[in-house]
């Protein structure tokens, strides 16, 4: 006897929300009422943020995209990235479990002399989300902070940090000269330490990988946001060791995603 005659509706919907968005998805192909059950907003709902109205609210999307069917709103926010934090910041959700994704945009990072014409200035890209991104013309010593509050990422999470970058043709400076990565969580000891070197020779490996949209990422380091997530986690690129002048440097952003049990 097939279950949806057996079980109240609502009660087949909250098991299948305790389950996975991909489980709802196979679900829906078992029957036509499983599929009316499994589209439904009841059970989508459960896999959106629990602030996922305060996010898009103050979005610079449109209102329009809280009317979508919970089903079609998730896999919106999956494949089409929103700009939040007054266009400073990218929101999106991981497609397998909507797990929270944040770029923290350049303009929101501290950067180094980042007002100061002589040592860097704001260009448009095609392929940035962000309207500004901050191009290096010339500095000598290269710091990049940034802080995002815990409670905005997903909890009970473990987080990887992404520098997002590109170098230009004409760049210098960054062949030889190691680079200090730095992802720590405030009032606490846990902290990793990286060191890379953004655009080393071609004969040695190459730490940096090329993204589906063209940009160049480098892993900065990982942290786990629990529960009590009040704190900040802090990140930071910089080098301490060498003044040489450095040009050809554009800064995306930082990202910070859920790791996947298949990455490094």
């Amino acid at each position: 006897m097939e279950i949806t005659k057996v079980l109240p509706d609502d009660c087949i919907s909250l098991i299948i929300s305790l389950t996975s968005p991909r489980d709802a998805c196979r679900m829906a192909l078992l029957s036509h009422a499983f599929n009316s059950i499994a589209d439904s907003n009841a059970v989508w709902q459960m896999f959106l943020p629990l602030d996922y109205i305060h996010i898009i609210s103050n979005s610079s999307s449109p209102p329009s995209l809280l009317s979508l069917p919970k089903k079609d709103l998730y896999f919106t926010l999956c494949y089409h990235p929103i700009l939040t934090h007054n266009g400073d910041m990218k929101f999106q959700l991981e497609k397998e479990n909507g797990k929270k994704w944040y770029m923290v945009g350049a303009r929101a990072l501290s950067i180094q002399w980042v007002d100061t014409p002589r040592h860097w200035t704001w260009i448009s890209l095609p392929d940035s989300r962000f309207c500004r991104v901050a191009k290096l013309k010339n500095v000598g010593r290269l710091e990049i902070k940034g802080k995002v509050k815990l409670n905005t990422l997903s909890s009970n999470t473990n987080y990887e940090a992404y520098f997002v970058f590109k170098l230009v043709r004409d760049r210098y400076g960054f062949r030889h000269t190691p680079m200090e990565l730095d992802v720590s969580i405030e009032g606490t000891a846990a902290r990793e330490v990286r060191s890379v070197i953004l655009d080393p020779p071609r004969n040695m490996p190459q730490q940096a990988k090329e993204r589906a949209d063209g940009w160049l990422e480098i892993e900065m380091g990982e942290f786990f946001n629990g529960f009590e997530n009040d704190r900040t986690v802090e990140f930071s690129l910089r080098e301490d060791h060498d003044d040489q002048p450095k040009r050809g440097l554009i800064v995306q952003g930082i990202e910070l995603r859920p790791k996947h049990k298949h990455n490094r």
